[in-house]
């Protein structure tokens, strides 16, 4: 029986060393380990770590949330342990255990709060978003150019100057001024 350990972090600004050093400290023999957003369902250090994976073996997590972001995910993962006839555990979520039939009841209801708290969260960021949409904020990047360049900038395309040689002296890419024209002709400004 291998017990073989899976660490995780979503960006390089993170560090995989604390999650490895407590794999390391609860007796796993192999540590796979990647930096990768959850969100991702093609994760292939988790994939290599559970086809090392045998019968009688257990993977080992620190935290739930390193193994899976949705209540889907997490089932599917836990089903292809189970196929293989192993086990998981996580560290800090001891009632995250499916060598009891406690643990996979629990590991199945608090993941779907889990998945259920998501939802909510991004509901609330989109309202959010709409609200302030509707209040006048615009996201993303300040536009390159002024509505007097803009103009400017349509002005001489009709006139029959090169893109590239408008956006030379705009000082901005010659597809910036392409934009311009196919941006007034889907608001029908044309």
């Amino acid at each position: 029986m291998t017990t073989i350990g899976y660490a995780r972090v979503s960006t390089d600004g993170q560090t995989l060393q604390a999650q490895t050093e407590a794999l390391h400290s609860a007796g796993c023999a192999r540590i796979y380990a990647e930096k990768i957003s959850g969100a991702y369902s093609d994760r292939p250090q988790l994939a290599k770590a559970i086809a090392a994976l045998g019968e009688g073996d257990t993977l080992v997590v620190c935290k739930l949330d390193r193994l899976a972001r949705s209540t889907r995910d997490l089932l599917n993962t836990l089903d292809a342990i189970g196929k293989i006839g192993a086990s998981f555990k996580s560290l800090n979520d001891p009632w995250a255990d499916t060598t009891s039939a406690h643990g996979r009841l629990m590991l199945t209801v608090l993941g779907g709060l889990a998945e259920f708290e998501r939802h909510l969260i991004l509901s609330r960021t989109a309202e959010g978003r709409t609200r302030a949409q509707a209040n006048g904020v615009r996201f993303g990047r300040k536009p390159s150019l002024t509505p007097y360049q803009r103009a400017e900038a349509l002005r001489r395309r009709a006139a029959g100057e090169t893109l590239t040689e408008i956006a030379r002296s705009m000082n901005v890419s010659h597809m910036t001024i392409a934009r311009l024209g196919r941006d007034l002709s889907k608001t029908g400004a044309m």
